[in-house]
């Protein structure tokens, strides 16, 4: 490993092998680094936190710190990233509350971008994209491939379901629905399925095409979401997508933005 003389690494500190640490970077005593990962300069490491490989840390991104919640006692919660994400400059993301369940989770190859915030208690899957200043509140799951725009901010408990991409500056209060494009003109609408995003990803036409029709029926039959559910579920195969948004919608605790 490779250890700056300007850092400050606590000597409980678990550091794995072929990891690079900068300047002026600050490696708290209980937090377990995977190997590979390279903390670029004045990067603020705390714990406990378990960190993966091959994660690389940008120029003044906070990791794993306390979380902002007026419950908060300094109870030992914690924050789990997994493997060959990105943290860009100015980034925040904070381990969990013991209301909360008590750990922050992160997955594999997500892109945080510049002044991201992730709070306490927040779930993000894989090959997730947080654009500049997308901020999580408390408590929100953020499903796999999923894209969050720049300025965009996110009520507590919301979900942001799997492949959807939200357009920047849209306030999220509601469920986002997978699979869909959802921007904010004159108030925030899913506006379809997100065809290009799922293209890029491997979905086949067919895939797509039976995507399409499901949200033509939810957004565009003037169907109340119970009649387009029934009206969706009448037709037999429905595929694994739209079961997957079906059951989405029904398990929402907020309610979905349509």
């Amino acid at each position: 490993m490779k250890i700056h003389p300007n850092a400050v690494v606590d000597p409980a500190a678990k550091i794995g092998e072929r990891c690079t640490i900068g300047p002026f970077c600050y490696v708290g005593a209980e937090v377990e680094l995977g190997a590979g990962c390279e903390l670029i300069s004045h990067v603020v490491l705390q714990g406990p936190s378990r960190i993966g490989a091959r994660n690389r840390f940008f120029p003044f991104a906070s990791v794993g710190m306390g979380p902002q919640d007026i419950s908060y006692k300094g109870e030992p919660t914690r924050l789990e990233m997994g493997d060959d994400n990105q943290v860009r400059e100015f980034a925040t993301i904070h381990r969990g509350t013991v209301k909360g369940g008590g750990v922050t989770t992160i997955g594999n190859h997500t892109l945080i971008m510049a002044y991201t915030h992730i709070a306490h208690d927040c779930h993000i899957g894989d090959w997730v994209i947080m654009a500049n200043a997308a901020t999580l509140a408390g408590h929100v799951t953020v499903e796999d491939y999923a894209m969050v725009g720049a300025l965009c901010p996110v009520h507590q408990f919301v979900r942001i379901g799997k492949h959807s991409y939200i357009g920047g500056g849209t306030t999220i209060t509601q469920d986002v629905l997978p699979f869909s494009k959802t921007s904010a003109v004159r108030d925030v609408h899913a506006f379809g399925a997100n065809s290009v995003g799922l293209q890029r990803r491997g979905f086949s036409p067919e895939r797509v095409q039976k995507i399409q029709r499901a949200f033509r029926v939810l957004l565009a039959s003037k169907l109340n979401t119970s009649q387009a559910l029934e009206r969706l579920c009448s037709d037999g195969d429905l595929g694994e997508d739209v079961e997957c948004l079906v059951r989405f919608i029904r398990e929402s605790q907020r309610g979905v933005l349509k």
